[in-house]
């Protein structure tokens, strides 16, 4: 008796173990709600800044259009877009902002990646996934085109040319 007993409890510990796992796909497969979409109000966020104290809400920038880019300094794709960025910042001034969203990173690797590039624009810092379930990331780096009154308009996953950069822009204050 003793041994079915033991053996039972363990088909029920097994199956306890396979229902969480089944339930862990489920959530990360079907996420926590909303995920980004064209059309659709970008999700808002808080996030502490990089390149100066205190946060910066996305909602803050309405009234821009914003080129809201996903990236890590150990991206090699995310170094090789970072000029393009930077350029953008540049030739768009106040009408645009690219804001950066550092994910899954080391804050100290981010501000030597952002120096090494001479970043002059807003970066964030999303070590927790902030934004990565809400905005759906797929990978690094992805780039999202948002209008001025908040709404997104365009989304390039991977690497970004000065040429993507430039049409998703040219959307946003169509828009």
């Amino acid at each position: 008796m003793t041994a079915r007993l033991k053996l039972g409890a363990q088909a029920l510990a097994v199956g306890l173990v396979a229902l969480l796992l089944a339930l862990l796909i489920w959530k990360l497969t079907q996420g926590s709600g909303k995920k980004a979409e064209i059309g659709r109000p970008a999700p808002n966020f808080a996030l502490r800044r990089l390149d100066t104290t205190g946060t910066l809400q996305l909602a803050s920038l309405r009234g821009k259009a914003v080129v809201l880019n996903f990236w890590a300094s150990w991206c090699r794709p995310c170094n090789d877009e970072a000029p393009a960025l930077e350029a953008a910042t540049k030739q768009w001034g106040k009408r645009v902002v690219v804001l950066g969203v550092d994910v899954n990173d080391f804050a100290g690797d981010a501000r030597k990646f952002a120096r090494k590039f001479r970043l002059s624009y807003p970066i964030v810092h999303d070590n927790r996934n902030v934004t990565s379930v809400s905005y759906g990331l797929t990978g690094l780096p992805e780039t999202f085109f948002i209008d001025p009154t908040g709404k997104l308009v365009a989304h390039e996953p991977g690497q970004v040319s000065a040429a993507e950069i430039r049409d998703g822009v040219e959307q946003a204050l169509r828009s």
